[in-house]
């Protein structure tokens, strides 16, 4: 199977993931929001989900459109913004 190279594709694969991150724990999710410690609550999920995307995408692709970490913004925090925080 070869990498992706077109960052579109690349941009669609880190949401998917992300997604499916987020869809297995909701309820981890909501109280990371809550407890602001969602990265470190999800570190598991989401190292694996990294090393998957990583091994998917062209080494350059992903650094260059930073697709992962973007995901991590508009997946997990933009989509739980109705979910109580001291943060927000």
């Amino acid at each position: 199977m070869s990498r992706i190279t077109d960052p579109q594709r690349a941009e669609r694969l880190a949401r998917a993931v992300i997604s499916d991150v987020m869809l297995y724990n909701e309820e981890r999710v909501r109280a990371g929001i809550e407890a602001d410690d969602l990265f470190d609550r999800l570190r598991p999920e989401l190292d694996e989900a990294r090393a998957f995307f990583e091994h998917r995408v062209d080494p350059e692709v992903a650094a260059k459109s930073n697709a992962f970490d973007r995901a991590l913004v508009d997946v997990l925090v933009f989509r739980s913004a109705s979910v109580r925080s001291r943060i927000w």
